[in-house]
């Protein structure tokens, strides 16, 4: 068992390349004899695949059914839900958790604070442009370099007449929150309201979702905002520990709140 699920996990580094019977034998210091043995094994129980053409192996679709079953039971809403409470009343602010949908950001829960306040997505299941406000551009600027280029182009038409929002200042508060780690520019479009986020990032470091604190601008000051974004990023980091890759809030939130198709 050891060394069929030494083949599996040599085969997960491979990637889409898939690795040949020789180059396993070699990386593992096994027979080709056993490795093939084994393979066989692995084949038939669909936890690997083999591409007659190119003599390669790859993991099995079967594998990815199992995987799917395993890591935490809970979804990420079921995770953050206590954590959104345990922030709300510790900031006394409101806390937002939000996830991406397409080209947008969509709330997927939220925690009151005892200030009125309003925010770009409204309520769970409200929906905003990535980009636009503190949540989505923690979002955005996390996700892959490729997917990050796409929703530029396709949301900078959809900016127009959004405040002071354009390429230039897109492109350079996407810069500002990789190297910080976090948003906290005010745009204005909300007079009186301010708010900072943080990404969730996935175990290859690319974000699923953010977590927000939306107040009344005088309760995030220079002095208060250190604090709130140390608080939240140990939060954030506490439920990327816990983060299953096949939940499906994570790739079908507007499904999971009875919104349809994300």
């Amino acid at each position: 068992m050891q060394r069929g699920l030494a083949i599996l996990r040599l085969l997960a580094s491979s990637n889409e390349a898939g690795a040949r019977l020789t180059d396993i034998s070699r990386a593992l210091d096994l027979t080709p004899p056993t490795v093939h043995r084994l393979l066989k094994i692995l084949v038939e129980e669909g936890m690997a695949e083999a591409d007659k053409a190119t003599k390669r192996y790859r993991l099995g679709i079967d594998l990815f059914g199992l995987a799917a079953q395993a890591g935490n039971p809970n979804n990420l809403r079921d995770i953050c839900r206590p954590i959104l409470l345990r922030l709300s009343a510790t900031l006394r602010d409101t806390i937002f958790l939000l996830v991406r949908s397409g080209f947008d950001a969509v709330c997927l829960d939220r925690s009151e604070g005892p200030f009125p306040i309003r925010s770009f997505t409204g309520d769970i299941g409200g929906r905003v442009t990535l980009g636009v406000g503190q949540g989505s551009l923690a979002i955005m600027a996390f996700l892959h370099a490729e997917e990050r280029e796409e929703v530029i182009r396709f949301n900078l038409p959809r900016m127009q007449g959004v405040g002071i929002i354009d390429e230039v200042y897109l492109r350079t508060e996407i810069a500002r929150v990789r190297d910080l780690g976090y948003a906290s520019r005010s745009t204005g479009l909300l007079p009186g309201m301010s708010g900072v986020a943080v990404p969730v990032l996935d175990r290859d470091g690319y974000a699923v979702a953010a977590l927000s604190v939306g107040t009344i601008s005088e309760r995030l000051n220079e002095e208060r905002l250190p604090v709130v974004v140390d608080i939240l990023k140990r939060e954030s980091t506490a439920i990327s520990r816990q983060l299953n890759p096949f939940d499906p809030v994570l790739r079908r939130p507007a499904a999971i709140l009875g919104g349809g198709p994300a």
